[in-house]
């Protein structure tokens, strides 16, 4: 997919509320999207920098990735 047609992809699942949601404590924010990068195709997932004090919110297109990325820090997720 070239990066139009990604961002075209996410728009629509985001728009249809067709998502997942996944709030991170903003200390570990790199390791989210570290992580999202190396287990996920880039159009499965976005994330949204500051949504709250000291919380990033991470959007996932399936409930499995969501789940999973919960797995993996949950001291730091949907406190």
């Amino acid at each position: 997919m070239t990066p139009q047609q990604i961002s075209d992809y996410k728009l629509g699942w985001k728009l249809a509320n067709n998502f997942y949601s996944v709030r991170l404590h903003s200390d570990i924010r790199s390791r989210g999207v570290d992580w999202c990068k190396a287990n996920l195709s880039k159009q499965s997932w976005d994330w949204r920098n500051w949504s709250d004090n000291y919380e990033d919110t991470f959007l996932f297109e399936y409930k499995h990735d969501a789940d999973d990325f919960k797995k993996l820090w949950p001291e730091y997720t949907n406190q």
